[in-house]
């Protein structure tokens, strides 16, 4: 007989169709959501509005799901939907009170995330509030991320390292005169663990290490792509917009401030594993308990970063099931019409993105490309924007 502890371990990964269902059943959710949100973006719609959409969305649609089960299935929202706009990195959830809105022209990235049995998956997506085609520098920048998410999807495979995908994203940034901004991090996901320990870095500098990993079969990936028009270092300005937080479950503290204690004993009931907004939280004045918490290390923060004024900044980010038969990307949505300033001219680009994203199984044959690989067939003429359309024909 199997120990408890060697199931648990069995039950944990992609060789479980059951497993595989929950990702996919997150991630048409969240495919969905993002939909939804995108839709709700227009001018002078407030930012905190279609946040709350997107988050009442999953928390509805996962709610409908494995509700007569005897044993109780957590789910619901996996990373709170934000809605950062131009020279803004990430994060931007704002409180209730806040009254941002969305202009004409604003380059708007759109992050959320879902989970079904803590089996999480997430999204990150890029949209200009504009008719008409993107053009310029703000083309660049989208194009950049989706050549680079392009990429990364066709190295992030059995035998890969992480730094490959590292050196190759710097790569395609590059070709369209961007940078992949520092500091972000893709993480493999695990059951509840949104920032699982293999790790792919944006950017290698001296400042930041992490281990060398090879991606192996089974595994299963959050791929996170920010570029920008700027230098891609980006500041925190203002602590007092950060609104995202995780508990940071090995730690624990006596907290002095009563305040302190009350937040978090709602945190600990509701939040007790995946990042959340403080909009969720019931106490409204729960900045100074927020802030003991984090102090101590019992919450762990998501600020919210910042290029300077006038740069461009493009996110996309993806879930990808490292399955025996290749990689499937189970989460993104189609980008609007691009008219890059560049093309990409670099052989070694154009190999990475006429690979396939399916395994070749032994006994030879052709590899399969699937839909994804429709139109790099001939890596001749794999122009960027040729790409740009497959990452998201595998979802229809």
């Amino acid at each position: 007989m199997m120990s408890d502890e060697e199931r648990e371990e069995k039950e944990l990964d992609l060789t479980s169709p059951e497993v595989v269902t929950k990702y996919k059943s997150a991630a048409e959710i969240v495919n969905k959501a993002l939909q939804l949100v995108i839709s709700e973006c227009k001018p002078k719609a407030k930012i905190v509005d279609i946040c709350e959409k997107g988050d009442s969305f999953i928390r509805e649609q996962t709610g409908n799901m494995y509700k007569n089960v005897k044993k109780k299935i957590e789910r619901g929202v996996a990373f709170p939907t934000c809605i950062s706009v131009n020279n803004t990195v990430c994060h931007f959830s704002p409180l209730s009170s806040d009254e941002t809105v969305l202009e004409e022209g604003d380059m708007v990235k759109i992050d959320l995330g879902c989970h079904i049995d803590g089996f999480i998956a997430v999204v990150a997506h890029t949209h200009v509030l504009q008719e008409g085609p993107v053009t310029g520098r703000a083309a660049d920048v989208i194009a950049a991320a989706n050549t680079a998410a392009e990429v990364a999807l066709r190295l992030v495979r059995p035998g890969k390292k992480n730094k490959d995908v590292t050196e190759a994203i710097q790569k395609v940034a590059a070709s369209y005169d961007c940078k992949i901004v520092e500091g972000v991090l893709s993480h493999q996901l695990k059951q509840f663990v949104i920032d699982g320990n293999k790790v792919v870095l944006s950017v290698a500098n001296p400042d930041t290490r992490v281990d060398e990993a090879e991606f192996e079969e089974n595994e299963v990936y959050s791929i996170d792509i920010v570029t920008s028009t700027g230098e891609g270092k980006p500041k925190l300005l203002d602590e007092k917009q950060t609104t995202i937080y995780k508990r940071a479950v090995d730690r624990n503290y006596h907290l002095k401030m009563k305040a302190s204690r009350f937040i978090f004993s709602e945190i600990t009931q509701k939040f007790p594993i995946m990042p959340f907004t403080a909009r969720a939280l019931e106490e409204k004045r729960a900045r100074l308990g927020l802030v003991e918490c984090v102090n101590h290390d019992l919450l762990q923060p998501y600020p919210v970063l910042h290029e300077k004024p006038g740069d461009y900044v493009a996110h996309i980010k993806f879930t990808v099931l490292l399955m025996p038969n290749g990689s499937d990307r189970v989460t993104s949505h189609p980008l609007q019409d691009l008219q890059p300033t560049k093309t990409i001219e670099d052989p070694e680009i154009k190999a990475w993105l006429a690979l396939g994203t399916k395994t070749k199984k032994k006994g030879g044959g052709k590899k399969k490309k699937g839909k994804k690989g429709d139109k790099t067939e001939d890596p001749t003429d794999a122009e960027p924007m040729d790409t740009t359309a497959n990452g998201a024909a595998s979802q229809e």
